[in-house]
C-alpha cells in the first residue's frame, strides 16, 4: 500500500511539473534543425538536383538573424564557399538559401549549419547539421557549335597531342599513361602512336617532314636500342634505355600481341612514306624489324597455336595460347604474312579459330553476334586488330567481319540504352571497354559492368555505328566537356553515378580514337595496311575474302 501511494505521488508530481513547464510563459522547445530540403529532396546524401535548386532549412524555433552569416554555408567539393542569398520565412523558423549563380553541373556540394547558430531567444543549436548533395547534368553547351567535320578534326587534333607533345623525349614512343612513370613506354600503344602520327600529317597537324623525323627516332630506337626476344618486343620498355620493364609477375620478356599492334603501325608507316632518300631508309629499317620477328618460334615447338608470352627468366611459364575471339586477330594475320618466319594456315584454323569453337551465333537485342563471348565483351576486341585490318567486305569461313564489328558495337550500345544495371547511361552516354575505374582498372563489358563509361569505346566505333557514335561524341564534348575535355582530348573514363572523372589518359585508349575517326572519314589507315602485299597474301592464304582481293 505504501509503495503504491509513493508511485502514484511521483506520477502526479511529474504530470504537474510537465503541465507547469508547458504553461510557463517564455518556455521554448530546444533549438534544433527539424528538416533540410535540397531542390525539394531530403536525405543525408542527395543526388542529381538542379543547379538552380534552393535549400530550405526548418528550425524548431525562430533563428537569430544576426548569427546566420558565418554559421550557415554552402561549399563545393574543393571546400570553396559558394556565394548565396538567405531569405527568412515562417516567423524566422524557415530559411531559404539560394546560390547567387547556378551551381556547376555534376559537382558535389556540402550544406552546413554550425552549432554556433543562435535562436532568437539566445539558445545555441542543439547539434550541427549538414547535407551532402550532387548536381545533375548541366545540359548547356560548353563549347561553341562546330560542324560535324570540324568537330571530328578537333577531337583528332587534341587527342593526337598525346602522341606528339607527350611522347617520350628520347625514344619518341608512347608513354603508357599520363599519370604514371614518365619513362615507361608501351609497345602496342606506340603502334597506335605511329598511326596517329600518319593521321597528323594527313590532317595537317604536323608537316610530312616533322612526321618523318619522329618516325626516324622511333624506328631507330626500336631497331638499335630496344630489347627484343626472338625479334618480339616486351609489353613495356624503358623509354631511355630500351630495356624490358616487367608487366606482371612472369611477363618480363616477349609479348607477341603487343608486338603485333606495334608492327601494324610500322607497316602502315612503311606504306605511307613512299618517297626516296630518308623515306626509303625508313622503309628499309622497318623491314629489318619486320623480318626479324620470329613468329613461327612462338608456336612453341611447332604446336598449332601461337603463344602470347615468353620470358628469358621463366620461359613459357605464362602458358597463354592466343585463341579467338578477342583483340588478337592481327597477331595471326601478321604471323601468316611474315616473309621469313611465317606460320601455316593450320595454326590459324586449329589455334586461333579452334576449328570453329570461337563461333557464337546468338542474338542479343535483335543483333546476331557471329563470334566471341556473350554480348561481345569489351569493345576493344573489335577495335585493336581493325585499326589496320579493314573489316568492311571481309569474311572467312567463320564470320562476316563487317557484321561482327558492327553488331558488337550495336549490342554494346543497346545494352547501355536498355541499362539493366540502372546506371546513368543513355543513347548519348554509352561505351563499355577496358579503362581506368575508381581505384583500379577493368575490362568493362555487358558481362562486367561497373557503371563506368570510356569515351574511346563509342568514339572508336565510329566506322561501325556512325550515328550512335557521333551522338555520344557530341554529348561528351558539348554537354560533359567541362568535365571530360582536357589537354589530350577526352579523359580515359568517367562514372556519372559516382561523379568520378579519371585524371588519366592511356595510349591504348587515345590512339584508337584518332585512328578510327580517320578510318571513318577517309579509310586512310585501312588503305595503308591492306595495301601491304604480305598482308594481302596472308589473308588469301588464311581463307579470307575481302573487297580488295
Amino acid at each position: 500500500m505504501i509503495k503504491a501511494t509513493i508511485a502514484l505521488g511521483l506520477i502526479c508530481l511529474l504530470y504537474a511539473c510537465s503541465k507547469k513547464q508547458g504553461n510557463t510563459p517564455g518556455f521554448q522547445d530546444s533549438f534544433r534543425v527539424s528538416a533540410i530540403q535540397v531542390g525539394g529532396k531530403t536525405g543525408d546524401n542527395i543526388s542529381f538536383v538542379s543547379g538552380a535548386s534552393s535549400i530550405k532549412i526548418n528550425f524548431t524555433i525562430p533563428v537569430d538573424r544576426s548569427t546566420t552569416g558565418e554559421n550557415i554555408s554552402l561549399a563545393n567539393e574543393q571546400g570553396e564557399i559558394v556565394a548565396t542569398q538567405l531569405q527568412f520565412e515562417n516567423e524566422d523558423k524557415e530559411l531559404v538559401l539560394t546560390p547567387q549563380k547556378r551551381l556547376d553541373g555534376l559537382t558535389r556540394y556540402t550544406f552546413s549549419v554550425r552549432r554556433q547558430l543562435k535562436s532568437a531567444d539566445g539558445q545555441t543549436l542543439l547539434e550541427a547539421a549538414s547535407v551532402n548533395f550532387s548536381t545533375a547534368i548541366d545540359s548547356t553547351r560548353k563549347f561553341p557549335e562546330l560542324s560535324d567535320e570540324e568537330l571530328l578534326t578537333k577531337v583528332q587534333e587534341q587527342t593526337f597531342r598525346y602522341f606528339w607533345d607527350f611522347a617520350h623525349p628520347v625514344s619518341g614512343l608512347a608513354r603508357e599513361r599520363s599519370n604514371g612513370d614518365d619513362n615507361l613506354v608501351t609497345s602496342g600503344g606506340s603502334g597506335f602512336g605511329v598511326m596517329a602520327v600518319i593521321t597528323g600529317i594527313h590532317r595537317n597537324f604536323i608537316t610530312r617532314q616533322q612526321g618523318l623525323e619522329r618516325l626516324q627516332t622511333i624506328v631507330s630506337f626500336l631497331k638499335n636500342t630496344a630489347q627484343t626476344f626472338k625479334g618480339a618486343y616486351p609489353h613495356w620498355l624503358n623509354g631511355t634505355t630500351g630495356t624490358a620493364i616487367r608487366f606482371s609477375d612472369k611477363d618480363d620478356g616477349a609479348d607477341l600481341v603487343e608486338t603485333s599492334l606495334l608492327m601494324q603501325g610500322l607497316l602502315c608507316a612503311r606504306q605511307y612514306f613512299d618517297g626516296a632518300g630518308a623515306e626509303k631508309t625508313l622503309r628499309d629499317d622497318i623491314n629489318e624489324i619486320w623480318r626479324g620477328i620470329e613468329w613461327d618460334w612462338f608456336s612453341r615447338d611447332n604446336e598449332e597455336v601461337l603463344y602470347w608470352h615468353w620470358s628469358p627468366n621463366y620461359g613459357w611459364d605464362m602458358n597463354l595460347p592466343v585463341k579467338g575471339w578477342n583483340e588478337c586477330l592481327i597477331t595471326y594475320v601478321l604471323a601468316a604474312a611474315s616473309p621469313d618466319h611465317g606460320i601455316p594456315a593450320s595454326v590459324y584454323h586449329k589455334g586461333w579459330a579452334s576449328e570453329g569453337a570461337m563461333k557464337n551465333g546468338n542474338n542479343y537485342y535483335s543483333y546476331v553476334l557471329p563470334l566471341g563471348p556473350a554480348m561481345g565483351g569489351p569493345l576493344f576486341l573489335s577495335q585493336y586488330s581493325f585499326l589496320g585490318i579493314n573489316p568492311k567486305g571481309l569474311s572467312d569461313s567463320y564470320a562476316d567481319y563487317e557484321l561482327q564489328t558492327r553488331n558488337h558495337a550495336l549490342i554494346n550500345n543497346a545494352y547501355c540504352v536498355f541499362n539493366p544495371g540502372g546506371f546513368a547511361y543513355s543513347d548519348s552516354c554509352w561505351g563499355l571497354t577496358a579503362s581506368d575505374i575508381p581505384g583500379g582498372y577493368t575490362s568493362s563489358s555487358p558481362q562486367n559492368d561497373v557503371g563506368v563509361i570510356a569515351p574511346t569505346a563509342a568514339i572508336a566505333s565510329l566506322p561501325y555505328t556512325p550515328e550512335q557514335s557521333m551522338k555520344a561524341l557530341k554529348f561528351f564534348y558539348y554537354v560533359l566537356g567541362d568535365k571530360l575535355w582536357k589537354d589530350y582530348g577526352f579523359i580515359d573514363a568517367f562514372s556519372l553515378d559516382d561523379l568520378w572523372f579519371s585524371n588519366s589518359f592511356l595510349a591504348i585508349d587515345q590512339g584508337p580514337q584518332v585512328i578510327m575517326i580517320e578510318n571513318h572519314r577517309s579509310g586512310l589507315l585501312w588503305n595503308l595496311f591492306m595495301s601491304c602485299p604480305e598482308v594481302k597474301s596472308a589473308l588469301n592464304a588464311l581463307g579470307f575474302q575481302s573487297e580488295g582481293s
